[in-house]
């Protein structure tokens, strides 16, 4: 089974961009993309074969996540069940007949890290509802993370120690969850290979010099960990800031 993750900026702009071509091509069974900032009756795509799965934020233009599946899911739910988390479309989750797939946008901690307090509580909660799901079945979470985990997976690591996505309190996170069960399957197959990222700032031709970072992930659970025969990140896909990145199981 191969699934893939895609973090868009932008759903409507990304289809200009070659996103229905990108979809077909891939070979995906399952496409979770995070960004789409739209709301699904906005526009209208034919995404030829899938099945659709949309949670959109309550303000438009932000956030949101949708599934795109051949695969006919037991269940769906969206969020998790905690009021303060559930109006910014931020997660999706396929129960699956061995494991349920989780497509999450986690939030950003912005500029001054105004939102690093709530992005702690989240961290709990979102962590805490993973491990619920765990007690059922096999989890596998995917999706932008908004983390770089390790000093080799971003260019730049001692320029950025308090910048979003890299402060010690965000990374030690990721570190708590790791810790809780699950298993970075990218770093699980390639442990120590450094200069693969799957985001670039738009500015300071990040892209061209690949001073980016790896914050988009797929993390499988202890108990799935013999089913992975495949992570990669597909940084030669254009059309977003970030580039997808996939998961191959058995």
């Amino acid at each position: 089974m191969k699934l893939i993750s895609w973090n868009v900026n932008g759903l409507r702009a990304a289809v200009g961009k070659g996103f229905l071509e990108y979809l077909e091509g891939s070979g995906a069974d399952i496409l979770c993309v995070q960004e789409t900032k739209m709301q699904k009756g906005q526009a209208v795509f034919d995404f030829k074969g899938y099945d659709e799965y949309w949670n959109s934020a309550e303000r438009k233009g932000y956030s949101g996540t949708a599934v795109f599946s051949k695969i006919k899911p037991e269940s769906v739910s969206y969020d998790f069940d905690i009021e303060e988390h559930s109006t910014e479309g931020r997660v999706i989750t396929l129960e699956l007949p061995d494991f349920y797939l989780v497509n999450v946008y986690t939030p950003n901690s912005q500029e001054g890290l105004k939102r690093l307090d709530y992005r702690m509580k989240w961290e709990d909660d979102f962590r805490a509802y993973l491990l619920s799901l765990n007690k059922k079945k096999g989890v596998i979470v995917c999706g932008d993370l908004n983390v770089a985990h390790t000093e080799i997976d971003l260019k730049n690591p001692k320029s950025n120690v308090k910048n979003a996505g890299f402060t010690p309190q965000e990374r030690e996170k990721m570190t708590e969850l790791l810790d809780a069960g699950f298993i970075d399957s990218f770093r699980y197959l390639h442990p120590g290979e450094t200069g693969r990222y799957s985001w670039w700032s738009y500015r300071f031709n990040a892209r061209a010099n690949n001073a980016g970072w790896r914050i988009d992930y797929f993390l499988v659970s202890e108990d799935m960990k013999d089913r992975i025969v495949d992570a990669e990140i597909y940084s030669d896909v254009l059309g977003s800031d970030h580039c997808p990145v996939g998961l191959v199981i058995k």
